[in-house]
C-alpha cells in the first residue's frame, strides 16, 4: 500500500443508520446482545489503564474454543475487517490478482485495489467452481453477504485443496457463520478465516474479531499484528461473548424462524433470494418502483433498509436484516405486505401493483 493507490481507491458504501428516528433494517446486525455484556465491558474499564496483555491469551483461548482450532492460530484483531487486510496485505502485491465472489462485500476488492492488485470477479453463486489458478488470492463469503447464499463444508474444504495446488491463498470470511450451525474452515491449511464479533453479538463499536491461519500464514498474520492491536475491555468482552452458548443458540433459532417467515411473506411482493444469513435480498423489480423509491417509502415510515444496487452486479435490490419479531412487522408494514401496507406508491400505481 502507498499514496498512490491510497489516492486512487475510493471508500465503498455500507448500510447502517444513525437516525434515532428510523429502525435499521439496513445493517445486519444482531438487535440482541448477550447477557452480562454491559457488566463485563464496565469491569474491564480499569484494564484500559494499562496496556492488553501481549499475546492476549484468554481471548485467544475463547475464540480457539468457539471455532474449534488450536489457540495459538488465533490472531487477534480490531474487528473482521482488520483480519481481512491483513491477509490480502500478506497475500497480494503490485501487479497480482484476486478471485472474488460478486456481488459480495465491496471491501475485499478496496483491499486488493490498495495494494496495486486486481480484482477478478466471479459470480456468487459458482465461485468454487472458479479456478484459482495464477491468482495470489481467492476469497469466500461464507454465508455470502448480500445475498446470503452458504457454502457445503465439503464443497469448501474441496476448493480449498484447489487452491493449495495452485499455491493460492484462500481467505473465507465468516463474518455471518456464527448465526448458523456449519463448522468454521478455521485451521485448514492454506486458508485464513476472517471472523467478526460484530454481527452475532450485536456489537459493531467494541471492534473485536480475529483471524485464523496456521504455519507460514499464522506466522505472517502474527508478525504483521501491531502490538495491543485491541483494546483491554474489547478483549474481554468478546471472550465473554463466545462462551455465551446460550445465547448464540437462541439467536440462531429466532433468525431462521423469523428468517422463514420474512421470506414467505416479503414473496408475495417481490423476488426473494433464498438465504442462511441474518438478511435476505429483494429484487424490487416486480413491485414497478425503482430502489430509490422503496428506499424512500421505507424511511417515510421509519425503516432503514440497505439500497444493493451499490453491489457489484445488482440494479434493482434492496437487503433487509432479520430482527426481532416485533420489529420484523414493521419492516413488512413499511414494504408494503403488512397488515398496514399501504404506500403512496401503492394509491399512485393502482391495484395492479
Amino acid at each position: 500500500m502507498n499514496l498512490d493507490t491510497a489516492l486512487g481507491v475510493d471508500r465503498e458504501p455500507h448500510g447502517s443508520s444513525d437516525d434515532p428516528d428510523l429502525l435499521d433494517f439496513s445493517a445486519n446486525t444482531n438487535p440482541a446482545v448477550p447477557p452480562g455484556v454491559e457488566t463485563v465491558y464496565r469491569e474491564a474499564f480499569a484494564d484500559a489503564r494499562s496496556y492488553p496483555a501481549e499475546p492476549p491469551e484468554a481471548f485467544r483461548e475463547a475464540a480457539a474454543a468457539y471455532v474449534d482450532c488450536d489457540p495459538e492460530a488465533v490472531v487477534p484483531t480490531p474487528g473482521g475487517l482488520a483480519a481481512i487486510r491483513a491477509a490480502v496485505g500478506l497475500a497480494v502485491g503490485p501487479g497480482d490478482t484476486a478471485l472474488l465472489p460478486a456481488p459480495s462485500f465491496g471491501e475485499y476488492a478496496r483491499e486488493v485495489r490498495l495494494e496495486g492488485g486486481e480484482p477478478a470477479f466471479v459470480d456468487a453463486d459458482a465461485v468454487l467452481d472458479a479456478d484459482p489458478s495464477d491468482h495470489a488470492l481467492a476469497v469466500v463469503c461464507a454465508p455470502n453477504n448480500p445475498t446470503g447464499t452458504d457454502y457445503a463444508r465439503a464443497d469448501l474444504e474441496r476448493f480449498a485443496a484447489r487452491c493449495r495446488a495452485a499455491d493460492t491463498v484462500l481467505l473465507v470470511d465468516e463474518a455471518f457463520r456464527g448465526f448458523t450451525d456449519r463448522p468454521s474452515l478455521a485451521g485448514a491449511d492454506g486458508v485464513v478465516v476472517a471472523r467478526s464479533l460484530t454481527k452475532l453479538f450485536g456489537l459493531p463499536g467494541v471492534r473485536a474479531g480475529f483471524a485464523v491461519a496456521t504455519g507460514e500464514l499464522a506466522a505472517g498474520l502474527r508478525a504483521v499484528r501491531r502490538p495491543w492491536n485491541v483494546s483491554g475491555p474489547a478483549l474481554a468482552t468478546g471472550a465473554h461473548c463466545m462462551r455465551q452458548t446460550g445465547f448464540i443458540n437462541d439467536t440462531r433459532e429466532r433468525i431462521e424462524a423469523e428468517r422463514a417467515r420474512l421470506r414467505a411473506r416479503l414473496a408475495e411482493r417481490y423476488e426473494v433470494a433464498p438465504s442462511e444469513a441474518p438478511f435476505l435480498l429483494l429484487d424490487v423489480g416486480p413491485d414497478g418502483r425503482p430502489v430509490e423509491r422503496v428506499v424512500a417509502d421505507a424511511r417515510e415510515r421509519g425503516v432503514a433498509v440497505r439500497d444493493a444496487t451499490t453491489f457489484r452486479g445488482l440494479d434493482a435490490h434492496v437487503r433487509v436484516a432479520v430482527r426481532r419479531p416485533d420489529e420484523n412487522d414493521r419492516l413488512l408494514a413499511a414494504l408494503g405486505v403488512g397488515d398496514d401496507s399501504t404506500t403512496d406508491a401503492d394509491t399512485e400505481a393502482g391495484p395492479n401493483v
